[in-house]
């Protein structure tokens, strides 16, 4: 295991470093994970999944929800600051969860936690078919690279609160889909000073190739992401799998059920329902590195090098793009695993982490941009 460092930092535009350091100083600082266990990817993923965060303090929201055009309904909380803003005005950040996650989970309401406490109201994007309490009203749920949910949820909130400025965060599939979002040539409010993604794939189909092999017990972290979304399926199955459904989409009830990988899942049920062809026309649509070219907000990547379900030759994709697209930065840090971040003592780590207190560093930093 290689020995804490600071973050690997990739910026060309120095002007915009110079100000996401000024408000975010502790990226030129070793980032040292839990000596006992923190070294290990494996580890902090592990303990991401089950544990989550020590620090989650009870916080008030207020649910919102609207409708699709295709029936679906969607859901997002909003928490309103429980400080003084430090600016003249309060800005939002709009938050997008990871696969089958919600507003419920605890590493968003650790975030959300902070980012209150220092001013700044959230809304947080309930992924549909996630909450066991919201009924589905139509025969999707969510999907990889699929922004039509989170743009709902930004365009009703800018309709209630057109002054707000916008700053878009993403945790792995979430952040696919906010950098998607920026990248598709669609309106969108003017009012999105920019996004933060975090430990996303860039590129599902090599992506899942990766997970598919043995490697590194990718194929460990493949089958338990497969169980989550086939968990969502089958507890709205009444709705998801009816027989209208099924003979509409034509899907086969118990292969879809059986699916042994996303891949398979995502050919028996996803790719139907949304109307693709094949698997590889779904995962070429829902790729965010296909739309990084049309990015025009300041964005910054954050990734972890021993993140075992994000290949090493991916994080090429961010380096590469940043390396000569100006307002934009790609930090890599020796340890993390995914969505992990734990840092502290010996055993047990601090109660808020290095990556709660980064991303609300750099959060800030993007809200005084136009300061400079």
């Amino acid at each position: 295991m290689s020995p804490p460092r600071p973050p690997k930092i990739v910026c060309s535009d120095l002007k915009f470093k110079e100000i996401i350091l000024k408000y975010c100083p502790q990226l030129l600082e070793t980032y040292s994970p839990i000596r006992l266990w923190g070294r290990s990817g494996h580890v902090q993923t592990i303990i991401h999944a089950t544990v989550g965060r020590t620090y989650c303090p009870s916080i008030q929201a207020r649910r919102c929800a609207a409708r699709q055009e295709d029936g679906a309904t969607v859901t997002w909380d909003v928490y309103e600051p429980t400080a003084i803003s430090q600016f003249p005005e309060v800005y939002t950040i709009a938050i997008c969860p990871g696969i089958a996650n919600s507003s419920e989970s605890l590493y968003v309401r650790s975030l959300v936690a902070l980012a209150s406490s220092q001013g700044f109201r959230c809304i947080v994007l309930n992924h549909i078919g996630v909450l066991p309490h919201v009924k589905v009203t139509s025969p999707r749920v969510f999907r990889y690279g699929e922004t039509g949910d989170f743009r709902l949820m930004v365009n009703r909130y800018v309709e209630s609160h057109p002054h707000s400025k916008l700053l878009l965060v993403g945790f792995s599939m979430g952040g696919n889909i906010i950098t998607k979002y920026l990248g598709e040539q669609k309106p969108r409010p003017d009012n999105i000073l920019g996004g933060v993604t975090i430990c996303q794939g860039y590129h599902a189909q090599k992506a899942l190739t990766a997970l598919l092999g043995w490697q590194n017990m990718s194929r460990l972290y493949l089958f338990s992401m497969t169980e989550n979304m086939r968990g969502v399926i089958i507890r709205n199955r009444e709705v998801l799998l009816s027989e209208e459904v099924k003979r509409r989409f034509n899907i086969d009830e118990r292969k879809a059920l059986t699916a042994a990988t996303l891949p398979e899942l995502d050919e028996q049920y996803t790719r139907r329902v949304f109307g693709f062809r094949t698997v590889d026309e779904l995962y070429k649509s829902d790729s965010s590195g296909n739309y990084l070219h049309n990015i025009d907000v300041p964005i910054i990547f954050i990734n972890s090098k021993d993140d075992p379900l994000v290949h090493p030759s991916l994080l090429a994709i961010p380096e590469n793009y940043v390396g000569c697209h100006p307002n934009s930065m790609y930090i890599e840090t020796e340890h993390g695993g995914h969505l992990g971040f734990y840092d502290g003592g010996y055993v047990v780590p601090q109660a808020v982490t290095w990556l709660d207190k980064t991303v609300v560093s750099i959060v800030t930093a993007l809200a005084n941009l136009d300061t400079f």
